[in-house]
């Protein structure tokens, strides 16, 4: 701090102002931008520029000047006579000062009235995972994130519960203003914070794209001062957690042929001289070991009219299924210009380029009813699974297909943004995201000969090779145009967005196949193969979208806080007569912390009560769905005439409209125990309207599947959620911090109205039912009552063509027969409960944390155990071998030898709880004394562990079931069938600044 003389100058009203000048950085020195400096108890303010610098004209020479900033603590500073001075500001380590993005701007959280969370980009790098949600499970109250050990798969995000069944479930991602609904393309490195909008007065401002929830990603800018280098890197190896424990071939050999011998034909299945040793454990062939690996390098710096970040990230994780194998690499340029005092141009683009030799989903379900006696492969031969009635070699799946996904991703945002005077900014936006896919298949041809099998013969075999190339190309535009004013008087602060936006989605999709292509790669084109085989097929969609948007916030004395928004939506997926929808929302809250009544106290430092309702919508369905599609089919004669039949095969509404979710959120927040212990509960309503489904047609209309789409659903999510964080230390060596959240969700449906129940889930029969009073795809299942022992309990029962061992099922209706009408509902895969619990510890140089995530209350049906016995020669898992009722081993839990499918029943759900270890991570940090010597700003080394430990009932791969096709619907959610294994990884890291 500097004192100089004092320079006083008249105004036409005889005040005397001084004229100060000063500079305000952060802790290391860096300038700060943007930072308010405001002469205590007046309406006299500025805000600094790019270096941190401003010059303020103040009345009096001992006058007291307030600096403040989102992220840091505010500060004091009398003048005392001084006009030349330097602050630096200390970084708030306080959960309400935090900064989150809101749409369409920023705000402190203490400011909110919505429920919105947010968390630190610095935080999801820390965890050795593809996609930044993936890193986010247990982090935050009510989001629960269903992860896959697939490389380059998308992680499924519910948050607040299921509010569709047809219309999609899954949030709204905006990528630096640009709207998309995949991520995979960005680096977890170039992230500075990841915010979740939960009610609906946060996410209305996104009006029909918001009824999922919203999650805001912020990308990296560079700042003003001396360039900065970084460099992020992680190698390590993931393994799978979990695995099914199958049949020895001697287990497997006595169950077939007891299955057989007691209750089939009476003969032995497996004759001894088949039995050769091998002993095969199919998941050991096609699993393994996988190596991945993460680089990043940054650069990032600036002047006062330039400033920039570069980074450059390349990322592999071969899998853990033989043969899978992907990569990724990222480049991505954030770039502002200021053109002038009032005039600001920014540019951040990204582009992403990934190679993926695609998962074969199916030789997971194959590897578990694959017959041990058979070797998977000796030499360059195979064993032939196909010759004792059983199903596919599942190595031969994965050898002879080979499949290729390249992808090209390009996205970026470019605006300019005005300041024609202090309270007005004026800004306008444009953002585009550009995805090209090529997909290519081809599928080798072979023989079940001696050229390809160790023992000839069977039916395994494709006589032709099969090219299939599908190329997909994508375009999206989202354009912004929005005036923001903020002004305040006295005591009272306004903040008034206006805005208009618009929106275009193309897609070209093109799929063509050819039989009888070269193996040569160099010639796998369609035209290659023999003539008269190609198959060429395009389709394409487009739609747009039109919004006009509003939003008023209002701050009196940073105690009472007001915010409306309303947003008017357009979009061409509904037809003219229902294109708009109106959203508005409504919230205020009470800052009880600032009343005068509250400063003699020590309890609690800050306190707020919060309450909003609000309405979004969705449109997320087929574009056209409203129109039938008109169908020339063959041609009839009639009165020596040739006539053409026009056809409508499928029956529409062409009044569908919005589905529309309403919510209502109560919340609290407060800190107390001198601000260590941060303590966010909140209450949630959330009701979805005019939902879609399925209205069964009289079977006289004649359509094809004898049911249309219209709006005549509601559904609703209820529940808390509990935000726990305690930050302290022992001493200025040791810190530590520990949280835990906790939410809990009840998810129903209310009414169908004009809907019928909707069956689905189809594993021998149909496993769910969607009705009113429960659950979107609640199972619906027989229940089991035990195991039959005795034929006197047979005869007792509702089951008369049993025998002992056999299960035995409810008589709900006591009819004394067995049927669907003995079904009830026994649960779903949503959740009922989930939590986290999270802390970290350091000590000087050295940094410890750890990430934890669980669920309570969830269903999972075992697919692939009630798919077995398709075939009477399939495998069966271990326990079920060893544990087999027979007149023995009297179980009441497993059934006898078995050698047919069975009718679904409880028998096949079992409890999907879990509590997993998510993230372990020990780091140390060099000594700054010693890396100063070679100008390096920081190095830190660290061992991180992801997956490591989870605790569950379930016998499966895994309780988080990303589905695939036909079981990845919100109708027949946690059906495993093919379900890729959750993967462990112990990886070591470096991350270098200088």
């Amino acid at each position: 701090m500097e004192n100089n003389l004092i320079v006083l100058k008249e105004d036409p009203l005889g005040r005397k102002d001084i004229t100060v000048t000063g500079k305000v950085t952060d802790s290391s020195g860096a300038p700060l931008s943007g930072v308010s400096v405001q002469v205590k108890g007046t309406t006299i303010g500025t805000t600094t520029n790019a270096e941190g610098a401003f010059t303020l004209s103040v009345p009096d020479p001992n006058s007291i000047l307030v600096f403040s900033i989102v992220g840091y603590d505010a500060q004091e500073y009398p003048l005392n006579g001084s006009t030349s001075i330097t602050v630096s500001m200390k970084g708030s380590q306080q959960v309400m000062d935090q900064v989150v993005v809101i749409g369409y701007g920023t705000a402190r959280k203490r400011d909110l009235t919505g429920s919105v969370a947010s968390v630190k980009g610095s935080d999801l790098a820390k965890q050795p995972v593809q996609t930044p949600t993936q890193a986010l499970q247990g982090k935050v109250s009510g989001v629960q994130v269903i992860s896959s050990g697939q490389p380059n798969a998308t992680p499924l995000i519910r948050i607040r519960g299921a509010g569709s069944t047809l219309a999609g479930i899954e949030p709204l991602y905006v990528v630096d203003g640009v709207i998309t609904t995949d991520i995979r393309n960005i680096n977890s490195n170039d992230i500075v914070t990841l915010d979740i909008l939960k009610d609906a007065s946060a996410t209305a401002i996104y009006g029909m794209r918001a009824a999922n929830g919203v999650v805001l990603i912020t990308t990296k800018k560079g700042r003003s001062g001396k360039m900065k280098f970084a460099y992020d890197a992680n190698v390590g190896l993931r393994e799978a957690t979990k695995l099914v424990n199958m049949a020895g071939e001697k287990q497997y050999a006595g169950y077939l042929n007891e299955g057989n011998i007691y209750y089939g034909s009476g003969d032995s299945l497996v004759k001894a001289s088949a039995l050769q040793g091998y002993n095969t454990d199919w998941y050991d062939a096609i699993l393994r070991k996988g190596f991945q690996q993460n680089h990043n390098l940054s650069i990032s710096g600036g002047n006062e009219s330039v400033t920039y970040f570069l980074s450059a990230g390349y990322l592999t994780d071969e899998g853990i299924q033989v043969g899978n194998n992907f990569s990724r690499f990222t480049l991505r340029s954030n770039n502002e210009y200021n053109l002038s005092k009032k005039l600001k141009l920014g540019t951040l683009i990204s582009y992403a380029f990934s190679d993926d030799k695609g998962v074969n989903a199916g030789a997971f379900s194959s590897a578990y009813r694959a017959a041990p006696i058979i070797p998977a492969k000796i030499g360059d031969k195979y064993g032939n699974t196909s010759l004792v009635g059983n199903v596919s070699n599942p190595l031969v799946s994965i050898d002879k297909t080979d499949a290729r996904f390249l992808t090209n991703r390009l996205q970026g945002t470019g605006y300019l943004e005005y300041k024609p005077v202090t309270w007005l900014t004026l800004k306008s936006s444009i953002g585009i995201d550009m995805s090209y896919l090529k997909n290519t298949t081809y599928d080798y041809a072979f023989l079940s000969d001696e050229s390809t099998f160790i023992t000839p013969g069977g039916n395994q075999q494709r006589a032709r090779s099969q090219l299939t190339l599908v190329k997909n190309d994508i375009t999206r535009y989202v354009w912004d145009n929005t005036a923001t004013f903020s002004k305040q008087f006295d005591k009272h602060h306004f903040t008034f967005l206006v805005g208009t936006t618009a929106e275009q989605y193309k897609a070209n999709n093109s799929n063509g196949t050819a039989l009888d292509v070269p193996v040569n790669k160099d010639q796998w084109y369609l035209n290659a193969g023999a003539s008269g085989t190609q198959t060429i097929d395009n389709t394409g969609d487009k739609w747009t979208r039109n919004s006009y948007l509003s939003r008023l916030n209002y701050n009196y004395d940073n105690r009472y806080l007001l915010t409306a928004s309303f947003r008017a939506d357009g979009t061409s997926r509904f037809s003219s007569s229902n294109r708009w929808g109106y959203f508005p929302s409504v919230g205020a809250a009470w800052n009880i912390g600032n009343e005068n009544f509250m400063k003699n106290q020590d309890i609690f430092k800050d306190i707020k009560l919060r309450a909003s309702w609000g309405k979004v919508g969705n449109d997320n369905i087929p574009t056209g769905l409203y129109y039938s599609i008109a169908n020339i089919t063959r041609p009839y004669y009639f009165d020596g005439s040739r006539y053409s039949v026009i056809t409508f095969d499928n029956i529409t509404d062409k009044n569908i409209r919005w589905e529309i979710t309403e919510e209502t959120d109560l919340g609290i927040e407060f800190t107390t125990l001198k601000r260590r212990l941060n303590v966010e509960i909140d209450y949630y309503n959330k009701r979805t309207k005019d939902a879609l489904t399925y209205v069964n047609l009289p079977g006289i209309l004649g359509d094809a599947d004898n049911r249309y789409i219209t709006n005549a659903a509601t559904f609703e999510n209820k529940g808390f959620e509990l935000n726990l964080n305690w930050n302290d230390h022992f001493s200025d060596e040791w810190t530590y911090s520990i949280g835990g959240n906790i939410a809990a969700n009840k998810n129903q449906i209310l009414n169908l109205n004009g809907g019928q129940a909707l069956f689905d889930g189809n594993v021998n029969g149909f496993t769910t039912l969607s009705d009113n009073g429960h659950a979107i795809g609640s199972f619906y299942l027989l229940q089991m009552d035990g195991i039959f022992q005795t034929e006197a309990e047979i005869a007792a029962s509702a089951q008369p063509n049993a025998v002992p061992g056999d299960i035995k099922y409810k008589d709900i209706n006591g009819d004394k027969k067995i049927d669907n009408n003995d079904r009830v509902f026994s649960g779903a895969y949503l959740p009922k409960l989930t939590y986290g619990v999270n802390g970290s510890i350091g000590y000087k140089n050295w940094d410890f944390s750890f990430t934890s995530y669980g669920t309570s209350g969830s269903k999972i049906y075992n697919g692939k155990k009630a798919l077995r016995g398709t075939d009477s020669r399939d495998n069966i898992e271990a326990a079920v071998a060893v544990g087999r009722w027979t007149p023995n081993n009297p179980s009441n839990t497993i059934p006898r030898a078995t050698l047919g499918l069975m009718t679904p029943s409880t028998y096949f759900l079992e409890n999907g709880n879990f509590f997993r270890i998510n993230n372990l991570t020990i780091g140390y940090k060099l000594p700054e004394k010693l890396l100063s010597r070679y100008k390096i700003n920081t190095l830190r080394v660290y061992f991180t562990g992801q997956n490591l430990f989870t605790f569950t009932h379930y016998s499966g791969f895994t309780p988080e079931i990303i589905g695939t096709a036909p079981y990845d619907t919100p109708l027949n959610a946690g059906i495993e069938i093919n379900t890729y294994p959750t993967t462990r990884t112990f990886a070591f890291g470096l991350n270098l600044g200088f």
